[in-house]
């Protein structure tokens, strides 16, 4: 599918390799972390940014979703985004797709925060958007079946399979680059997730009306 097909989820990947790039030759990247990535500590003392310091807090879990930590963080989030964003953007449309990646952000950013309200620990990447994807693909679109688990329809443990395997491979990328388990927002891949299971409906019924 060439990118006419999928102008958000294209024009997203560009801008943050863009970001990367820029903050990369610059030497800018921990100033931009601090001044535009998601810090739960900072909910209720800097909603509202004094000027020329940093990005308002309720923008943040816009912002950070373009920043990324290194090459490995960003060529493997990408990869994602672009192999299942590109197969749901056709049907979706890219309004419901915007409204997609902008919620998985915020999702993603909230259960971040509900975690560890207090952290002053800097999040930064595109996962909270990626995981809504994911989540939007695994419970609609995805062909593979999965056996029942009691109360638990299929499509349900289908999702969550494929939710466990998206956070397990963001842990390994985390060891891989040193960080570890403390690396890697968790709960920001489970937000987002969860954020997708509660839209793919809604959104669908948006793009193509009751059908």
């Amino acid at each position: 599918m060439n990118r006419h097909g999928a102008p958000i989820v294209t024009g997203f990947a560009l801008v943050c390799v863009v970001v990367f790039v820029l903050l990369w030759i610059t030497g800018l990247q921990g100033e931009a972390f601090v001044r535009a990535g998601f810090i739960p500590a900072r909910f209720g003392a800097e909603l509202i940014a004094p000027p020329g310091t940093m990005v308002p807090f309720i923008l943040t879990p816009l912002t950070s979703a373009f920043l990324h930590g290194g090459v490995l963080h960003l060529v493997f989030n990408l990869v994602v985004l672009l192999y299942i964003g590109r197969q749901l953007e056709a049907p979706l449309g890219a309004n419901a797709m915007a409204a997609l990646l902008v919620g998985g952000a915020y999702a993603g950013a909230f259960a971040q925060w509900v975690a560890d309200p207090g952290s002053p620990i800097v999040m930064v990447g595109a996962s909270g958007a990626i995981s809504a994807l994911i989540a939007v693909f695994a419970l609609i679109f995805s062909r593979s079946q999965a056996p029942a688990i009691g109360p638990i329809p299929s499509h349900w443990v289908r999702a969550l399979w494929l939710a466990a395997a998206w956070i397990g491979l963001q842990l390994l990328i985390g060891f891989a680059g040193g960080g570890g388990f403390g690396a890697i927002a968790i709960w920001a891949h489970v937000g987002g997730f969860l954020a997708g299971l509660l839209l793919a409906r809604p959104l669908l019924r948006w793009r193509f009306g009751a059908r």
